[in-house]
This record gives C-alpha cells, sequence and structure tokens, in this order.
C-alpha cells in the first residue's frame, strides 16, 4: 500500500473517532472533522480559539455528500445549477440549512457554508469517510493560515494527525458567496 493511501486510510480512522485532522485543500491547509460528532466540532473550535457562534464550512466530494445538512428543497433548479458551474478558483456558497442541521455547525445562522472540492486529496478523503467534512483554516483565529504541513505541526501542534499533501497553489480562501441572494460575503 503506498504511503498516502495508508495516511488517507488512517486520517479517516480519526475521522470517524471525532477527531480533527489537518489536510491541504485548495489554497491553504484545513483543519476538518466529522460534522456529526458534537465532540470533534467542539474540539476543532477549540484549537482555532472559535466562536461557535460564526457557523463553519463543510467540504464535500460531491453534491450529495451535503443533502442531509441543506434545504435542497428550497433551491431553485438554477440556484443549484450556480454550485457546478466551474470557475477560476474555488467557491464557497452559504445556503439554507436543513432545520436538523446541528447548531455547532450553522453556528448562529439558519444557513451552511458549503464547498465542492476539486482538491484530490479532500476528495478522497470525503469518501473514504463517506460524508463531508467539516473544514476550517488550519491557524489560530486571527493569524494567516498554513499553507504546508510543517507550518502546521509548528503553530498548530503535532498532537493532530496531519495529511501530507500540496495545496492546489491558490494564494487566497476560497470565495464566499450567498447562493439565494448572490451576495459577495468574501473575496477569494
Amino acid at each position: 500500500m503506498s504511503p498516502i493511501i495508508y495516511s488517507l486510510m488512517q486520517c479517516a480512522k480519526y475521522i470517524s473517532q471525532s477527531m480533527v485532522v489537518a489536510y491541504p485543500t485548495e489554497s491553504v491547509f484545513g483543519l476538518g472533522c466529522n460534522p456529526n460528532s458534537q465532540i470533534a466540532v467542539t474540539r476543532l473550535l477549540a484549537l482555532k480559539n472559535r466562536s461557535i457562534e460564526k457557523g463553519l464550512i463543510l467540504v464535500s466530494a460531491n453534491y450529495q455528500q451535503l443533502l442531509p445538512w441543506i434545504a435542497d428543497e428550497e433551491l431553485s433548479n438554477d440556484q443549484r445549477s450556480s454550485i457546478f458551474v466551474p470557475r477560476p478558483s474555488p467557491v464557497t456558497w452559504v445556503v439554507p440549512s436543513r432545520r436538523t442541521t446541528p447548531f455547532w455547525l450553522t453556528g448562529r445562522f439558519t444557513t451552511i457554508a458549503v464547498r465542492i472540492s476539486r482538491h484530490p486529496t479532500v476528495i478522497a478523503l470525503c469518501k473514504l469517510c463517506n460524508m463531508p467534512l467539516v473544514s476550517t483554516s488550519a491557524n489560530l483565529t486571527g493569524l494567516l493560515p498554513c499553507r504546508f504541513a510543517s507550518e502546521v505541526i509548528e503553530k498548530i501542534g503535532n498532537h493532530i494527525p496531519v495529511l501530507m499533501g500540496q495545496t492546489s497553489g491558490f494564494y487566497n480562501p476560497s470565495e464566499i458567496r450567498d447562493l439565494i441572494t448572490g451576495e459577495l460575503i468574501r473575496s477569494g
């Protein structure tokens, strides 16, 4: 078994055990965990010193993985199609959440931020876990995000598993847009 496959399988195992892992995304290293586990999300928020009120992003391998958390029935076909339009850089969409989506994901909102990743490591990890991952940049709140595995270990510590790999080379974090209104929330 190749080291990359082994590392992916180990991280998937850790995620299933409500642990937080670090992994490369399109632009920075992310911290991720099981969205169904309040324990895991609480650990992630504590690592970042981030308020639960802010809400979190889910990254997925495909749209179907997001359906348990998003209110798909509230989206028009055009809105849904917007998620799939190829764009030059990654876009995270803020969409209506299901009433059953836990507060530890939505924070103070009735929406949730989601991104279908194009990063091969993120896709593979989501497929191995058979679910989207909570994803936030690997950094302490207010500090610059980590772009390399070595930075994660230096700034966050070696007490969380780090999936080695490269980002896709985008410099800025993903753009964030409201899918319903089209409003730009954060430039990418």
